[in-house]
């Protein structure tokens, strides 16, 4: 059973999500052969604060 783990900035909404999950889905669902049923998303918010890019955090955090 194929588990997919997605990381994204927090802040995007529960459709988006939904449409990421369903997408993924699918394309796993093709190219593996497999019922979708079987496929396994997990989408994890991360705050901008701890998603750093060259060494810097996306969003600073607040009172800082």
């Amino acid at each position: 059973m194929p588990f997919v783990s997605i990381r994204i900035l927090e802040g995007h909404s529960q459709k988006r999500k939904n449409e990421i999950s369903r997408r993924v889905t699918e394309a796993i669902s093709e190219v593996a052969e497999l019922p979708m049923e079987a496929i396994w998303v997990v989408i994890e918010d991360v705050p901008g604060s701890d998603w750093f890019v060259a060494g810097k955090p996306v969003r600073e955090p607040k009172g800082s």
